[in-house]
């Protein structure tokens, strides 16, 4: 292993990091907004939609930091440029299409830009040629991705708003398919996978917020721990799989799956969050709650069973294990919707993610003795 590249992950991209705490939460209060007892269709695409160009602007500075960054004055003054624009971001969208959104796709357009000419200014700094067509697939991409967002941002009309979510989702999917040039200069996989762990922690931190109203004196119940144990069984499956099934010391790899296996887990983590809230709100479809907490239960595990391709070769997980995972789930989906009272709900699916959690830690130690 002498000859696999590390690289430390710096404190300017730390304390990047810190204004996605507080667009994760403003991002999270969008779900917040119950119509009739359940969130509605515009809510759930905007919310879609601000989550994909955020964390899509963050995972395109993050692989530019691991191919490129350096540190330098102009990649500092980058980051804290584009940290003020994050944070106006975060403030400048609704749970509506109203003209807040509008605000939003200028300053998402800003963003872009800034990460365009960072990676156009690498172009003329690099000398090798694969890192040429790299530099221009990206420069390429964001610079699409900064015309429709001024686009929608300007000309706020429907067509403005289709040219604009349109090129979001394109411009998110685009990278996946620069795996011919990227895969001549692979990325260092041990930074991307810390750098994505210390994302997902952020998002369990705002879970914690999330379940926090459990635990004051007025609501504190045996719900309230099963509700923690539900949060604690996710966080301790998802190190087992990052922190110990999960060969971080992998090389010539463009981490393109890594990246986006983590929208599932970030999806699932959101709307589990929120519907932990759901089920103890008397204006709150019940029924509703509880599909939304199941279904992002379902994309972390998706999320999670993904990842299996980059586990260590004696550790891919069998398909017993995801039969498991998948009946214990079912079943407590199908028992929580039949007996839908709170200390029902919260005990039923503390059971499951426990079950699910112990499982996967057998399977690890049954493995690491073999």
């Amino acid at each position: 292993m002498a000859n696999v590249l590390t690289k430390r992950v710096s404190l300017v991209e730390l304390f990047y990091d810190l204004v996605f705490v507080y667009m994760i939460s403003r991002a999270t209060e969008l779900l917040h907004h119950l119509h009739h007892g359940v969130l509605t269709p515009v809510t759930l695409v905007i919310f879609f939609l601000v989550i994909i160009v955020f964390i899509n602007s963050w995972m395109v500075q993050m692989v530019f930091t691991n191919r490129y960054g350096k540190s330098s004055w102009t990649n500092i003054i980058f980051s804290f440029i584009d940290m003020a624009i994050i944070l106006y971001m975060s403030n400048a969208f609704t749970a509506t299409f109203d003209q807040h959104l509008a605000t939003f796709f200028i300053a998402a357009g800003l963003l872009s830009m800034t990460l365009c000419l960072q990676y156009l200014i690498t172009y003329f700094q690099v000398q090798k040629e694969i890192d040429k067509k790299i530099t221009i697939a990206f420069t390429g991409i964001l610079g699409f991705r900064t015309v429709v967002l001024f686009a929608g941002g300007f000309y706020y009309n429907p067509v403005g708003i289709t040219v604009a979510l349109a090129g979001i989702i394109i411009s998110w999917l685009a990278p996946a398919f620069t795996g011919r040039y990227t895969h001549h200069h692979p990325i260092i996989f041990s930074h991307i996978l810390e750098r994505l762990t210390a994302l997902i922690i952020v998002m369990f931190g705002e879970t914690i917020v999330g379940i926090a109203n459990y635990f004051t004196q007025e609501n504190l119940a045996w719900s309230s721990v099963f509700i923690f144990i539900v949060v604690v069984g996710l966080f301790f499956t998802y190190i087992v799989e990052f922190d110990h099934l999960i060969d971080e010391h992998r090389k010539q790899e463009t981490g393109n799956l890594l990246i986006y296996l983590h929208y599932f887990i970030i999806f699932g983590l959101s709307l589990a969050t929120v519907a932990l809230k759901f089920i103890n709100e008397p204006e709150a479809n019940v029924i509703f709650a509880i599909t939304v907490l199941y279904l992002g239960v379902i994309l972390f595990y998706i999320g999670l069973a993904i990842a299996d391709y980059y586990n260590q070769p004696q550790l891919h997980v069998g398909w017993p294990v995801r039969l498991v995972f998948t009946s214990t789930t079912i079943i407590g989906y199908v028992l929580v919707l039949i007996f839908n009272q709170l200390n029902v709900i919260a005990l039923v699916t503390a059971v499951v993610i426990v079950m699910n959690a112990v499982v996967l830690v057998k399977f690890l130690i049954n493995r690491i003795g073999e």
